[in-house]
């Protein structure tokens, strides 16, 4: 039995996801007995490598008819493109902010923390992520920091495929946890 057997972890992403900040901590979550489902807007979706459009995933869920109850932790996966589309979509930014309301684990990578921004619910949280949207996380309201991954109360981040060994490693103690309660109250942003 892995460390995440029983758990369900949702992936929300749109076109344009980094392959690698897909791919890579999905297979760690599956290889440590999560049940990884892929949630999108779109029936299939395109990954992003080395500048060029690469391989496509079928989706397991659609984003409308996902339910935040059915999972243990969501996973965020980067690229310029994904979070971009995300955020402008009502359905993932909701998605999103329940996760950030009930405790339960929550992890993106790079530029994913780009959809959590449009929750308001980052205020007073430690996070990191690529370091071209620091600005737009610390007007956020968040406190970051440059480093290879930061958990805070359960909220776990990195800034870029490089990261990706430890951010696995991070992802799966967190999601083991389960919920976790925050250390402070996070105030809604707006």
């Amino acid at each position: 039995m892995g460390t995440l057997s029983n758990k369900q972890i949702a992936i929300i992403t749109e076109n344009g996801f980094e392959e690698s900040e897909l791919l890579e901590p999905r297979k760690a979550l599956e290889e440590a007995g999560a049940v990884v489902h892929i949630i999108s807007a779109q029936k299939t979706v395109k990954g992003w490598k080395d500048g060029n459009w690469s391989q496509e995933l079928p989706v397991d869920v659609n984003i409308s008819d996902a339910q935040t109850d059915d999972y243990d932790a969501l996973l965020i996966p980067g690229g310029v493109i994904n979070p971009d589309l995300m955020r402008r979509n009502g359905d993932y930014v909701a998605f999103a902010a329940t996760f950030m309301h009930s405790g339960k684990p929550v992890a993106a990578i790079c530029h994913g923390p780009q959809l959590l921004i449009e929750t308001g619910l980052l205020k007073g949280r430690k996070m990191t992520s690529f370091s071209s949207i620091k600005s737009d996380l610390v007007n956020a309201g968040v406190e970051w920091t440059d480093e290879v991954v930061v958990s805070d109360s359960g909220l776990v981040t990195s800034r870029k495929p490089a990261d990706i060994p430890a951010f696995n490693q991070k992802i799966i103690e967190e999601f083991a946890k389960g919920i976790h309660l925050p250390q402070k109250s996070f105030e809604p942003t707006h």
